[in-house]
């Protein structure tokens, strides 16, 4: 049996992040990171942006260039992943039945995307935008004459894939089962903000509409069909509705978990010297009242990551990293700062109409998040009145004009 001191559950933000700060921080011992893809640590939100609209290519996603993991002496285990984990044997199993055990576990494994649970879900020309494999087989699609395509989910993935696919020429419909667009992460004026936006742009977005089954012919998708019979022509369907955490033989080990893997401040799961970091790790967050959450960003996942490596080289460290997100569709760059649950207020600074504007959430008068549509300025100052947990006057927050860390 292979045996290494650190050994990394999945290759991408968090788990890359994990073995570069093992090294920073001093590590010697050996690190073996294992990655289901076969390829090296890559940039993950650029594929429904920048890579997806042919922007940038894929050697320029890489988080370390290939050759950097073998000067770092950070050994990789691609295109295998993890079937197994045995805490008392301090081991795990790969899907090819090899062993390999470790002194310290890290789980990052992402998450995988939720699928459709109708007729029709595994049709070709059904994609999901998860790893380059999909973007490239989605692409080529395109590429052979794919222009009619319907996205469903009204999230940042289905968004984002929206406005590139628009601007590739392609007709989209877009679909939402809830009554608004980002309705999960977002308040209303920014869900009809990019709604209009949508619209403006030559996307049929539809809200409140259930799918019913997607319609095949000769084993490829042809049509969708929705819960009142009509249905959408089209020779590719995207779907963007989430993910669900990749956790399965952590759970069957024992680890406590319901949405994801429960980690505590340092990142610890429940199982001895197993941590669990990024999209699958379900923690308390003090952005948010305290409530156990997952977080998908690649902030959390580099910062939970660096947290953790600075515990195995023997500091204390607990989680404590500020949240931020990004999304970028048409001309519009979107930052957002802090977490809105339980926000019960928001205010406005600018205006939509001149697509420059925020909306600052509050919680019993505090400020909880902003979302700053092409604001830097107000992202980056915001910042720090949710740090401070500030309580502004209103109209002079509604102020565009006004600083806000003149608020503080």
């Amino acid at each position: 049996m292979d045996k290494a001191d650190v050994v990394i559950v999945g290759a991408g933000h968090a788990g890359a992040q994990c073995a570069i700060a093992l090294r920073q921080n001093g590590f010697e011992g050996t690190i073996t990171v294992i990655g289901r893809e076969p390829e090296y640590p890559y940039e993950r939100p650029p594929l429904s942006k920048e890579y997806f609209a042919r922007e940038k290519t894929f050697d320029r996603l890489y988080i370390r260039p290939p050759t950097f993991w073998a000067e770092k002496d950070v050994h990789f285990e691609l295109g295998v992943e993890v079937s197994k984990v045995d805490p008392a044997a301090r081991e795990v199993t790969l899907s090819d039945d090899r062993t390999l055990g470790y002194g310290k576990l890290v789980w990052a494994a992402g998450g995988d995307p939720r699928r459709l649970s109708c007729t029709g879900a595994d049709l070709a020309g059904v994609h999901t935008v998860r790893t380059r494999q999909d973007c490239d087989t989605l692409m080529s699609e395109i590429d052979e004459g794919t222009r009619n395509v319907v996205v469903i989910g009204g999230g940042y993935i289905g968004l984002e894939a929206a406005a590139v696919l628009t601007k590739l020429g392609c007709n989209v419909i877009l679909l939402e089962a809830l009554e608004r667009v980002l309705a999960r992460v977002a308040g209303e004026e920014l869900s009809a903000f990019y709604e209009k936006e949508h619209r403006d742009h030559g996307v049929d977005l539809r809200t409140g509409v259930a799918v019913d089954c997607i319609v095949g012919k000769d084993g490829k998708v042809s049509a969708v069909k929705l819960a009142d019979g009509e249905e959408l022509p089209c020779e590719a369907v995207i779907v963007g509705i989430g993910i669900v955490p990749a956790v399965g033989p952590l759970i069957l080990a024992g680890a406590a978990g319901a949405n994801g893997v429960d980690v505590d401040e340092f990142c610890m799961t429940s199982l001895p010297d197993v941590f669990a970091i990024g999209d699958c790790a379900a923690f308390a967050c003090d952005y948010a009242g305290g409530t156990v959450m997952r977080v998908e960003s690649v902030q959390n996942a580099n910062d939970m990551a660096t947290c953790v490596a600075k515990q195995i080289c023997g500091e204390e460290a607990r989680y404590h990293a500020f949240p931020w997100f990004w999304s970028n569709q048409f001309d519009l760059r979107l930052q957002t700062a802090g977490i809105n649950a339980g926000y019960d207020k928001t205010v406005i600074r600018g205006s939509p109409e001149d697509r420059a504007f925020s909306v600052v959430y509050l919680r019993e008068g505090r400020v909880v998040a902003l979302d700053c549509v092409n604001m830097v300025k107000d992202y980056v100052q915001g910042r720090k009145l949710v740090e401070a947990r500030s309580t502004p006057d209103l109209k002079q927050l509604a102020d565009k004009d006004k600083p806000l860390k003149e608020l503080l």
